[in-house]
């Protein structure tokens, strides 16, 4: 044995030798175990090339370690009977923190990709703003304190937090949001909260988080869009996620995609989002209000300016002429830009998520035919259009399995 943990293994950038090798041998084990299930040291030691003596051994360390649990031994035609092993799902958990602009929703989940505890909608103000960055930690201390899995925060490996904009997940900086102290936003949340952090782009989270979900085990290439306030991606090629050179790969919210003169919250004008987003949807939605509309809301809201996109959204739900009209009008913007992706990635699929997504047929159905209109026949034929099938659990869930898979190094 090392004599040290697996992760104080992980941890130690000198590690060479048999120490290194033995190290490499327990992340196929755990990655056997992830992606496969249970299996015998017999299994394992044919399936990794490696001797019935040492995977024994590494599988007794990662037992010591609280990673592995002896299953007891399987049913067999003759013979002795194998014992089985697997993860220990209940020994250590990690905590997905998925921010919206006006909510959190926070995911408690383990070893085998569930999740054991959720609290959705959290009320939060997402701002850059000191005061913002407080609450948000005091939000998930709270969770992990009140989560009553074993002792707390020493039962939780790490931490995934979402956040929308730019973000460098390997650095952990923030170009959008909480950038205004010299430590990288995981550094900073991380000291003040004790545990090992992970930032990433809330769009990639919940892409993987719906890419893991085994509801898509055959496609290689595929999109997910984050229809929130604004417009995000995911992209999932040759069935790992896409970053590009400086980790930025997927902001489709910022195509140029219209000729006009609204300022972007990027700098820029013509950006998809300023006419194809949940905030424009809002702004027109408000707008048309203003100049004379009917809608339920005009009743609900004396001053236009308080209405949100939820209360839009749940309009929609009601049947509301105006914001239907309006989502329709969203849907086929979104249609062009999603057109142009389809012509120069031609995907297998392409997943529609968040908050716009929740009202159905009512932006799937424009933004189909929108896609029809401009995007080539001959590449969109192959190209399969679904609505989300996690919808809010995908954002926590995405965020505590790329914990989980960087922490054991089971993904780059």
């Amino acid at each position: 044995m090392t004599g040290h943990t697996f992760f104080e293994d992980l941890r130690n950038g000198e590690i060479t030798g048999v120490a290194y090798k033995n190290l490499q041998l327990k992340k196929q084990i755990l990655s056997w175990f992830v992606n496969t299930g249970n299996a015998t040291i017999a299994d394992l030691s044919r399936e990794l090339n490696a001797s019935v003596p040492k995977v024994g051994e590494l599988v007794n360390e990662l037992i010591t370690d609280g990673l592995v649990k002896d299953y007891g031994k399987i049913e067999a035609a003759a013979g002795r009977r194998p014992n089985v092993y697997g993860l220990e799902p209940d020994s250590f958990f990690f905590v997905g923190v998925d921010i919206k602009q006006y909510y959190v929703n926070l995911g408690l989940g383990d070893f085998r990709n569930n999740l054991v505890r959720t609290q959705e909608k959290v009320p939060f103000h997402l701002k850059n703003t000191p005061e913002a960055l407080n609450r948000l930690c005091d939000i998930i201390s709270e969770f992990i304190e009140t989560s009553g899995k074993g002792k707390g925060k020493r039962k939780v490996l790490g931490i995934g937090v979402n956040l929308s904009g730019r973000i460098n997940f390997k650095s952990g900086y923030s170009y959008s949001f909480f950038h205004f102290q010299e430590d990288p936003l995981s550094k900073v949340i991380e000291q003040r909260l004790g545990i090992s952090t992970f930032l990433e782009n809330d769009s990639r989270a919940v892409a993987y988080g719906e890419f893991s979900s085994g509801s898509y085990t055959n496609e290689k290439n595929a999109f997910f869009i984050n229809l929130e306030h604004g417009i995000g991606m995911g992209m999932l090629l040759n069935g790992q996620l896409y970053y590009g050179k400086s980790g930025f790969a997927g902001d489709i919210g910022h195509i140029p995609v219209f000729e006009n003169e609204i300022l972007c919250h990027c700098g820029k004008k013509g950006c998809l989002e300023t006419e194809a987003s949940g905030a424009a949807l809002t702004r027109i939605f408000i707008q048309r209000i203003r100049e004379g509309a009917s809608s339920i809301l005009a009743k609900r809201f004396p001053n236009p300016g308080d209405i949100q996109l939820e209360d839009i959204l749940e309009a929609v739900k009601q049947e509301d002429t105006l914001a239907i009209e309006l989502i329709a009008q969203i849907g086929e913007k979104l249609g062009r830009g999603i057109a142009i992706l389809i012509n120069i990635l031609n995907p297998e699929l392409v997943i529609l998520g968040g908050a716009l997504a929740s009202t159905g047929d009512y932006i799937m159905l424009p933004i189909r035919s929108a896609i029809n209109k401009y995007s080539l026949t001959l590449v969109n034929n192959d190209t399969r259009l679904v609505l989300s099938r996690k919808g809010e659990q995908a954002g926590m869930s995405g965020a505590c399995l790329l914990v989980r898979d960087r922490l054991l190094a089971l993904i780059d």
